[in-house]
């Protein structure tokens, strides 16, 4: 493992925001949703892509708050062009489990 300055990890916005939509995605080339995550209003709302099928129902994920990194450039996954990257560590088979605050934070709030 090689290490960073302070300088560098700040450099990633790594921000909370809450899923307002989330719908299959059936051409993802793993299973996957789509997602649709607000970040509040300075920074708005942004798409993205999620291999969490594992652990999470459509009807769960909404309105649950997620970090994601928010300054990556787009990115184009099949036909959904992900604007943001949903974070999440992987259970013993593999399998993503979401990184969420475990009490409500105000949308947008960066993480340090």
């Amino acid at each position: 493992m090689s290490t960073i300055s302070w300088d560098e990890f700040a450099k990633v916005e790594l921000r909370v925001g809450r899923i307002i939509k989330a719908e299959p995605f059936p051409e993802a080339r793993k299973p996957a949703y789509k997602l649709v995550v607000d970040f509040g209003p300075e920074i708005g709302q942004r798409k993205s892509s999620a291999q969490i099928t594992s652990h999470y129902t459509l009807d769960e994920l909404v309105g649950k708050q997620v970090v994601a990194v928010i300054n990556f450039p787009p990115k184009q996954i099949g036909p959904l062009m992900s604007e943001c990257l949903v974070t999440g560590f992987p259970d013993e088979n593999g399998a993503v489990v979401l990184c969420v605050p475990d009490k409500d934070v105000p949308l947008g709030g960066k993480l340090f």
